[in-house]
């Protein structure tokens, strides 16, 4: 549908308030109206339960296997045993949700809900797990991940869902999709299905996500290296480069590459060239096909944060969520158009610069340019050209000597103030023998607990190549001894290993964390329960838990309503066991009480006060 000029501005929201500061208009503040942080705090917990405030009520949206509701096509049901089929599953909510956004609609009261679905639990997706693998069971898997977008409807009772909508939509790992920026059609993104390397089937391994200015959704390939594989012998003839991203064969997490060819590396290298990039998908249009933007360059993508720079062109800044890895920025060399529509402002997605991220001893930091030619970024280093730039953004990163940084996560823009939030989750290997030593921007040893770290871009501008950084908090229990953690004030209630973040229209940062159901409960982690969601007031440095999650679940992806009265959360892969997951899940939850007595189902979550106030207070 054309996109009018009432969506442009809501979607792209805090990229228009933050022209609106920087112009000098009003722009809502966080002390305006009921008490900032007014809820009651939850405690931390190990309880199997979702746990809100007592003035605050949940409800259940959009589980796993939840019927879409695409327009013309069969509501199929979720089958409890797990014997829904690929075909079925292309048709419903995938797995482990994560990233989302919310997207007016026109009409009042209606929305789209744009849900990214990270990856596969093989055991709980196929009603017999994976005592044997078969090419209906990659197909599924595959149909399991990608992106749902649905259409919401509020009434006096919360939010449902509308079924069926000519909005809703599945995007898989087998959607057709188009490749588009400098790498594109270069020599390593083609294959033998693909020679022309600009399409390529699929998205998968979504996590974080990012909204642009003119009303597009952006969802970030993470994790993609696990599902590429082959036989064990073939990892001798693998580059330093495809070793350097994890796509090495028998390393696999699963075995695709057995029943579908693209995914074995020894027949098919250049095939994992095509994942880890920002794909835009336009939401209101169910048409249009996926593109994959590669001037954003190649990594675990983690985040893909828009905001505009002074002069109007978009900036995106992204995290690679891995040790030792790096904290980028891209700068269009176009500039957003409110009367251009997004199938005009999308291109400047093609065109800009990406640059990486230096943290400096003194507070001060530089965004460095990864452009061939530049620093060191030439043939005698391995790259060609700017396209083999993009693809190897970690080793042209390596090269200008950007900060290895402990896995940068989410990345959030606060709405007045232009402050960038980066969640750094951990590195238990910072300081290890041949490992990078504790620096300023990393100043932990085994950096079990994590932190948010936080830079003010020189000017106010976006798009400045220089910066002055701090730590926002340093996670973790300050009561241990050794522990390292600080946080902005006494007034904080404690956390670890933050990863989702979330910024609302009124500057509340909403911290969403993620300890692996092997860690919770046990040392040094026992006094933070279960994981959970907070709500940081940045101005006073006030902290408060708001949300504790079911057993062995991570908190993550998180949107308010642009009334502020609507928080949807997500609740990923409840019941992860302590023994790497292959065990029994530890929580039936949502469809039952006791483990075991149902398959646990990661699931969309609205909130909301129960007075119908602003959350947050």
């Amino acid at each position: 549908m054309p996109l009018d000029r009432r969506i442009f501005l809501q979607s792209g929201a805090a990229a228009v308030v933050a022209l609106l500061h920087r112009s000098g208009a009003s722009a809502p503040s966080s002390q305006d109206g009921p008490a900032v942080l007014g809820f009651t705090a939850v405690p931390a917990s190990l309880r199997d339960a979702v746990v809100v405030p007592p003035e605050y009520e949940w409800q259940l949206l959009y589980p796993w296997g939840t019927p879409t509701g695409i327009e013309g096509r069969p509501m199929s049901a979720y089958a409890p045993d797990g014997s829904h089929s690929a075909a079925d599953q292309a048709l419903q909510a995938g797995m482990h949700h994560d990233g989302m956004h919310f997207f007016p609609l026109p009409a009042e009261d209606r929305a789209l809900l744009v849900v990214n679905h990270e990856y596969t639990d093989e055991q709980l997706l196929h009603a017999d797990g994976i005592a044997e693998w078969t090419a209906e069971k990659v197909r599924k898997s595959l149909h399991a991940m990608g992106v749902s977008v649905i259409e919401i409807e509020r009434s006096r009772d919360g939010w449902r869902q509308v079924r069926p909508s000519p909005y809703a939509r599945r995007v898989h790992g087998n959607t057709p999709m188009r490749i588009a920026g400098p790498a594109a059609g270069t020599p390593l993104m083609r294959t033998a299905g693909n020679p022309s390397g600009d399409e390529v089937f699929g998205t998968f391994a979504n996590c974080a996500m990012g909204v642009t200015p003119w009303g597009t959704y952006l969802t970030c390939e993470e994790n993609f290296h696990g599902y590429f594989g082959g036989p064990k012998e073939a990892a001798k003839d693998m580059t330093p480069a495809q070793r350097r991203y994890g796509a090495v064969p028998g390393s696999q997490w699963v075995e695709y590459w057995r029943f579908e060819e693209r995914f074995d590396l020894s027949r098919h290298p250049n095939e994992a060239h095509r994942f880890g990039w920002v794909v835009e998908i336009d939401p209101f249009d169910p048409t249009a096909k996926p593109v994959k933007r590669t001037a954003l360059g190649r990594k675990r993508q983690e985040s893909a944060t828009c905001t505009l720079a002074k002069d109007g062109r978009v900036v995106v800044y992204m995290g690679d969520d891995a040790r030792f890895e790096y904290i980028y920025k891209f700068v269009s060399h176009g500039k957003v158009s409110a009367a251009g529509g997004g199938a005009a402002n999308s291109r400047l997605l093609d065109e800009g610069r990406l640059y990486v991220a230096r943290f400096d001893a003194d507070g001060r930091g530089r965004w460095l340019e990864l452009v061939h030619g530049r620093s060191g970024l030439d043939a005698a280093s391995g790259f060609a050209d700017q396209a083999e730039v993009l693809i190897h953004a970690r080793l042209a990163g390596d090269v200008v000597g950007g900060t290895r940084m402990d896995r940068p996560e989410w990345i959030a823009v606060h709405p007045q103030t232009g402050e960038v939030y980066v969640t750094l989750t951990n590195n238990s290997q910072r300081g290890d023998p041949g490992k990078p030593a504790p620096d300023a921007a990393n100043p932990r040893a085994d950096n079990l607990f994590g932190g948010i770290l936080r830079w003010r871009e020189d000017g106010g501008d976006a798009g400045s190549t220089g910066f002055a950084w701090d730590h926002f908090a340093l996670a973790g229990d300050a009561s241990q001894a050794n522990s390292g953690a600080r946080y902005p004030s006494g007034d904080a209630d404690i956390f670890g290993r933050p990863d989702g973040l979330h910024f609302d229209g009124g500057g509340l940062l909403w911290i969403q964390t993620d300890m692996s159901g092997q860690l919770i409960g046990t040392p040094p982690y026992a006094s933070l329960g279960n994981n959970q969601m907070l709500c940081a007031d940045p101005a006073m440095g006030r902290i408060k838990r708001f949300l504790t999650a079911p057993s062995g679940s991570e908190v993550t992806g998180c949107v308010v309503t642009p009334d502020r009265r609507t928080l949807f959360v997500n609740i990923q892969h409840p019941g992860e066991s302590r023994d790497d997951g292959n065990g029994a899940p530890t929580s039936a939850w949502p469809d039952g009480t006791v483990p075991g007595s149902a398959r646990p189902r990661s699931a969309t979550l609205a909130i909301r006060r129960r007075d119908g106030g602003i959350v947050g207070t």
